[in-house]
């Protein structure tokens, strides 16, 4: 049982990756990026691209032939209608928060984006506004809003641990994309991380 009709939420999943397809080739030239360094880096990236591009709207296809529920084994019935409005209401805002502030910030970065992990290049500047005044990675925030939002609209165990899964591989890179951002820009990048946090603003 769903408080939301499940038709429409993938229509507007379909809609909201349309839209960020868009907003990246704008912003940045391109739409896809070949993964590349380490192992760690390349682990996050193959996995950011692949939640993003390929369950995304395997997920929306499922939600609008009404297929998701019978097809997860892992899909849990929310009895209460209070707790079942809850899960999705709060699925819904951090799902479509994480959009919003992943276009944001791909706007912000411009041709200055790089994967994860990927040390900046000679010509790339540092931004410092926008979503960047607020957090260091609003990008992974995103990303971690995203995938946390729809395991709460789908009332999925399985997606949750993809969350999970996502938090952990994100919570490992931050340090080596930190080490090399303090390489490229200096006591630059030291007075930033001092004035910000890294994912939610003013807690972590």
């Amino acid at each position: 049982m769903h408080l939301l009709d499940q038709r429409i939420l993938g229509i507007g999943i379909l809609f909201l990756l349309a839209g960020l397809v868009i907003v990246k080739q704008v912003s940045t030239g391109r739409i896809l990026d070949q993964p590349k360094g380490n192992l760690l880096v390349q682990l996050v990236n193959i996995f950011n691209l692949f939640f993003l591009l390929v369950v995304n709207p395997v997920a929306a296809l499922l939600m609008i032939a009404r297929r998701i529920d019978a097809l997860d084994p892992t899909h849990v019935e929310i009895g209460p209608p209070w707790l079942l409005a809850a899960f999705e209401i709060l699925g819904l805002v951090a799902y479509v928060t994480g959009y919003v502030l992943m276009a944001w910030a791909l706007i912000r970065l411009g041709r200055s984006y790089q994967l994860g992990g990927i040390a900046p290049r000679a010509e790339d500047s540092m931004v410092t506004d926008g979503p960047y005044g607020l957090i260091r990675h609003p990008m992974y925030t995103a990303a971690l809003s995203i995938s946390l939002g729809l395991a709460l609209l789908i009332h999925s165990w399985g997606f949750a641990c993809v969350f999970l899964i996502y938090l952990a591989l994100i919570l490992s890179l931050i340090p080596l994309e930190e080490e090399g951002l303090r390489r490229a820009y200096g006591s630059l990048y030291g007075a930033y991380e001092r004035r910000t946090r890294k994912l939610v603003p003013y807690a972590y």
